[in-house]
């Protein structure tokens, strides 16, 4: 005899389209729903996210009584935790324990009766969420296998539950099998029930869990008709369950909780399912652990048991944009906490725990940093606390933000604040509009990522190529969304930051283009672009950087030159805020000195990068070219172009509500084009939009002993006050403002 327990992980993050939850729902959610209905023996436990419950209340009125009709009868259970699904050890405790208790709360309305079970997102687990899971009411949480097997747990001791416990709290944990979750839905329901069968025994005292993703069952490519259609997977596993009711039982976990004692203590540590351990190493280090693994596996070595991969916090030391993205959301969290009580603060506290879900905390094959859709929407969140908390004007402020031991500088200004990375070319690393919630500079850097050269492989030997008709693991084929992907494999030397100086050979630069740029198929000629810069003023809105280094250009040494073709140059970057909340203004003047003792001739290339949400084509985002008196249409902010004189642009998105208007003094040459990655998903390989790089190219002439400037000023206009809107409606619903 065994039991087995089959949670239900259904899960949509903060600021995905309803669209696409609107065909979740029609080919997993739904059905899923249904089966349970039509086959009440079956018993389960399911776990909904707290943007998907919003999602339903709104959208699928009857859904959530057909949830708690199911927790009624006896026959579900649901599970609680985060509720916007946060990554809990990335949070301060406050917030860990203001997510778990909201979630409790909204099941115990939901269904009547509280949670035991918390499901842990991506299932992201440190010994301290015993203490904390167990302190906000959890009795229970599932896990890995993985996990289990780093607490020294045998594979055929994985059936069952155990305690582990952290000051002075104990908290049951279940692994969760991986045989049953790559065998359930992916092979045929015998084999399934065989794999049960073996593990049975005569005293019916083993547990198999089986916990993933609820979307794996008709959502993922190719499943719907291989789960509901016409092989009905789901209908044949729970009819098959229902035949073998003598000796294999479905229950809930808490009704196994309550039948049969944990098999042991034991300490598991810091870790996730093994797959996440894989993408938190760096591409070389995961390529090596993914072919030990698979090795050892093969050969059935009980070495395999104790091959480790990261741990979740590496994503923060891989990806700049995570460490940003986290630092960011701790500083806001600080802010909020620091408020008074009242409703304000419980608007900023909602908008902080959204910008916590944490599918862009981390990136893998199920989502992540890539997906800039929800990057932006996790950021518009933590503005808008951070607009709520600040009452105002953002203060301006030299500190370490990002914790890496030296220092950057927020500037606040009207409607607006910048951060500015000292130590890596005083460029701007974020840019926040506060009206509109709109992180302008949320763009990814091109990086190699371990998946690039799975797809090369399998190029090279024939083997990648669209979706087949039969649907098979993601983990076991490479699929492209899009033949020659692998051409867009291009890497940035640095960050994707704005306002970063590149010195160019004027001969060179004439022949670099959108494609040139994009490739990175320049080299500087000065060592002013990534480079330390000091702090001349900062005083309010105003910045003053300055950077002393030299300009090294081959091919002759004029007269006066250093030696080996080299001028002392010095440059001075002033970052200036002004303008109205509504519309905030930018300004950024760059000036050259030549210490040399002959002219110097170069071209300024002046990188920004935006975003836009321009991919797809998206016609609401949009370049608006202009040169004097002639204006151009409209050119899609995806798109590439060159023009080689003009004294002004315009982008935006309709769509955000955002225009910009560009200044640029004296004219310059712009050219742009987009950035986009190559990366993975459920669905095969795919392109990736990313944003815009914008390059304003001044060639200059300056002679020795004097200097150069170039200019350009942004001029923001938002046709939205987001905060004024929610005062409003809140006004009108009779709720004080705090």
């Amino acid at each position: 005899m065994i039991s087995l327990a089959l949670v239900f992980h259904n899960h949509q993050p903060v600021g995905n389209f309803g669209w696409v939850i609107e065909e979740l729902w029609e080919h997993a959610y739904a059905p899923m729903m249904a089966a349970l209905e039509r086959h009440p023996t079956i018993r389960a436990g399911l776990h909904y996210t707290g943007p998907l419950l919003e999602w339903l209340a709104a959208n699928q009125p009857a859904a959530p009584g057909r949830i708690a009709a199911l927790v009624r009868r006896g026959q579900v259970e649901l599970l609680g935790g985060g509720w916007y699904e946060p990554i809990l050890v990335a949070l301060p405790d406050a917030d860990r324990h203001a997510q778990l208790a909201r979630m409790r709360d909204e099941v115990e309305r939901l269904c009547g009766v509280k949670p035991r079970g918390a499901w842990l997102a991506e299932r992201v687990w440190e010994p301290s969420l015993a203490h904390d899971l167990a302190a906000a009411g959890y009795e229970y949480t599932v896990l890995d296998d993985n996990h289990l097997r780093g607490a020294a747990v045998r594979d055929e001791d994985m059936w069952g539950t155990y305690v582990v416990d952290d000051r002075g709290r104990m908290l049951s944990v279940f692994g969760a099998e991986q045989g049953l979750r790559y065998l359930i839905p992916w092979r045929p329901v015998p084999e399934v029930i065989e794999h049960l069968r073996r593990h049975a025994t005569p005293d019916g005292r083993r547990l198999g869990m089986m916990g993933d993703d609820g979307e794996k069952f008709g959502a993922w490519p190719d499943t719907y008709e291989y789960c509901w259609g016409k092989d009905g997977w789901v209908e044949r596993f729970f009819s098959a369950l229902e035949a073998e009711s003598s000796w294999l039982t479905t229950v809930r976990p808490s009704d196994w909780l309550d039948q049969q004692p944990p098999l042991g203590r034991i300490a598991v540590p810091a870790s996730s399912y093994v797959e996440m351990t894989e993408w938190a190493l760096p591409p070389d280090e995961a390529l090596v652990f993914h072919e030990l693994l698979a090795d050892a596996r093969r050969r059935s070595d009980p070495a395999a048991r104790f091959l480790r991969g990261g741990t979740w916090r590496a994503f923060q030391a891989r990806y700049r944009e995570i460490n940003d993205l986290h630092k960011q959301m701790l500083r806001v969290s600080d802010k909020v906490a620091a408020m008074p009580e009242g409703e304000r603060r419980v608007r900023a506290q909602d908008h902080l725990h959204r910008g916590q879900s944490n599918d862009v905390y981390w990136h893998g094959l199920f989502g992540g940093i890539y997906l800039a859709d929800l990057r932006v929407a996790a950021l518009s969140e933590l503005i808008a606390a951070e607009d709520l908390a600040a009452g105002g004007e953002v203060s301006t402020m030299q500190a370490d933000f990002d914790l890496d031991g030296l220092d950057e500088v927020l500037l606040g200004g009207p409607g607006q604040t910048v951060m500015v990375d000292l130590a890596e070319g005083g460029v701007i690393g974020a840019w926040d509009l506060l009206a509109s919630r709109v992180p302008l500079a949320s763009v990814l850097r091109r990086r190699p990522e371990a998946i690039h050269q799975q797809l090369t492989a399998a190029v090279a030997a024939g083997t990648a190529g669209p979706a087949g008709d039969q649907p098979v693991s993601p983990h076991d084929a490479v699929v492209v969304k899009e033949m020659g992907l692998e051409r867009y494999l291009v890497y940035d030397r640095h960050e994707r930051r704005s306002g970063l100086v590149h010195l160019l050979d004027p001969a060179l630069a004439a022949h670099l283009g959108p494609a040139e740029l994009s490739a990175e198929r320049f080299d500087d000629q000065a060592d002013l672009g990534e480079e330390p810069y000091a702090v001349e003023e900062l005083a309010g809105r105003r910045l003053v950087l300055r950077r002393d280094g030299h300009l090294r250009r081959s091919g002759g040494v004029g007269e006066g030159a250093l030696a080996d073709g080299e001028w002392a140059v010095s440059l001075v970057k002033r970052i200036e805020l002004s303008g109205t909340r509504r519309s905030p203004e930018l300004l950024m003047r760059v000036e050259l000195h030549n210490g040399g003792a002959s002219r110097l001739e170069t071209e300024v290339d002046l990188e920004w990068a935006f975003q836009m949400l321009g991919g797809g084509g998206n016609p609401a985002a949009w370049y608006e070219l202009s040169s004097g008196t002639t204006e151009a249409p409209r050119t899609p902010h995806d798109g590439s172009g060159d023009v080689l004189s003009m004294d002004g642009l315009s982008f935006g998105n309709d769509q955000l509500g955002v225009r910009i208007d560009a200044r640029l003094e004296p004219v310059a040459r712009v050219t742009w084009h987009p950035i986009e990655t190559v990366s993975n998903s459920e669905a095969g390989f795919e392109r990736v939009y990313q944003g815009s790089a914008l390059h304003l190219r001044w060639p200059l002439a300056v002679e020795a002993g004097a200097a150069a400037a170039v200019t350009v000023r942004f001029v923001v206009t938002q046709q939205r006050d987001r905060l004024q809107e929610e005062s409003a409606r809140d006004a009108a619903e009779g709720i004080p403002g705090g």
